[in-house]
C-alpha cells in the first residue's frame, strides 16, 4: 500500500500543492540602506459603502543583495522568510530602471 502511494506521488498524481509565494510590483522609494530598499506597492480598493475605487499604498522593505535598485526603479519583489524585524521580501528583478 505504501509503495503505491509513493509511486503515484513521484509521478505527480494526488500530490498536495503548497501555496505559491506572493509577489508584488512596485517602485523603489528609498535605497539608502545597505542591502535593502523600500518598495511602494499600489493597489486599488473599493470603498465598502460608496463603491468608489481608490489607491492604497503599502511600503515593503525588500532585501537587495547586490544593491542594484535605485530610487524610481520599477521592481518585482517576492515574499520570503523574515530576514529582520521589518524585512520579509526579497528583490527578484528590476523591470525598468529610472531615468
Amino acid at each position: 500500500m505504501e509503495e503505491q502511494k509513493m509511486d503515484s506521488a513521484s509521478q505527480g498524481q494526488n500530490v498536495p500543492v503548497r501555496g505559491r509565494k506572493k509577489s508584488w510590483l512596485g517602485k523603489v522609494v528609498s535605497d539608502k540602506m545597505d542591502k535593502a530598499c523600500v518598495v511602494a506597492v499600489e493597489r486599488r480598493v473599493q470603498h465598502p459603502v460608496y463603491k468608489k475605487y481608490f489607491k492604497k499604498t503599502t511600503k515593503l522593505m525588500a532585501h537587495d543583495e547586490k544593491n542594484e535598485a535605485g530610487i524610481g526603479d520599477l521592481v518585482k519583489v517576492v515574499e520570503c522568510r523574515p530576514l529582520s524585524k521589518r524585512k520579509s521580501c526579497r528583490l527578484v528583478e528590476i523591470i525598468e530602471k529610472a531615468r
